[in-house]
């Protein structure tokens, strides 16, 4: 059984109980403000953009089944072999249940191992059928890998699978794009998709404009930025405090590298 930081206690009283209410303990998957939440009991723990500042909040520790640690060894095991790693995926991920294949999924995510997660997404999305409601989240999880990475092109592909698919991108999707771009410094290309995101119908939220105006500004183009401040007050609560508190957190943060 994998242990997370600050999970200890957890483990302890998880063995006082019996099987039966372990497996009732279970984590579920569910969607919520288009972000995949895992839940224990009355914990959560929310996705984030990858340009949005979680330092202050730290997730809730996990334990993942013994099933999916055994699954993540295997698939360290044979990362650097295509064919086993295939078989991996084929014979011992299959078999696991849906919420385990997720576990696999956010844990390799969290080590940073680009090429598994990857591989399990995609077997994720060949499989589809118990997933539907959680693929676009799943989307929007791996553009933010592939933008943490630097992966334009990668990125670029997944999104327009979603396309292909017929799904309707939502507001998390768009955004997770923007910050890919963002990213490498591509302006240009960010602002391209924030003017498809209206097009299409789907309205911006507060981390979208909250990245473009923050990097607009660091990058000196100031006039784009004020633009899109008008703009953000037909979409956000509050709009004059959320324009100040955008400007504060600029202000004291300028000497930084904004886009993390």
């Amino acid at each position: 059984m994998l242990l997370r930081a600050n999970g200890w206690l957890f483990l302890m009283e998880s063995r006082l109980q019996t099987t039966n209410s372990i497996n009732n303990n279970r984590i579920d998957y569910s969607v919520q403000n288009n972000n995949i939440i895992r839940i224990r009991r009355k914990e959560a723990t929310f996705v984030v953009c990858g340009l949005r500042s979680c330092k202050k909040k730290k997730p809730p520790s996990m334990v993942i089944s013994k099933e999916s640690v055994q699954v993540i060894h295997a698939l360290k095991l044979a990362k650097n072999d295509e064919q086993k790693l295939n078989q991996v995926l084929k014979l011992r991920l299959l078999r696991l249940l849906k919420a385990d294949v997720l576990d696999v999924l956010a844990e390799l995510q969290r080590q940073k191992q680009l090429h598994l997660s990857l591989k399990v997404f995609e077997f994720i999305i060949s499989e589809e059928v118990g997933y539907d409601t959680l693929l676009l989240p799943l989307y929007s999880d791996t553009i933010l890998l592939l933008g943490r990475n630097k992966m334009v092109e990668k990125a670029e592909e997944v999104f327009n699978q979603v396309v292909d698919k017929g799904l309707k991108p939502d507001t998390r999707l768009f955004t997770e794009m923007i910050g890919v771009y963002l990213q490498v410094g591509n302006t240009e290309k960010a602002m391209d998709i924030y003017r498809s995101m209206k097009a299409s119908g789907c309205s911006p939220d507060e981390l979208t404009f909250t990245i473009l105006i923050r990097n607009l500004m660091k990058n000196g183009e100031h006039e784009l930025a004020e633009t899109l401040k008008k703009e953000s007050l037909d979409y956000v609560n509050a709009p004059d405090k959320f324009v100040q508190k955008v400007q504060q957190k600029h202000a004291k943060k300028r000497h930084v590298n904004l886009v993390m």
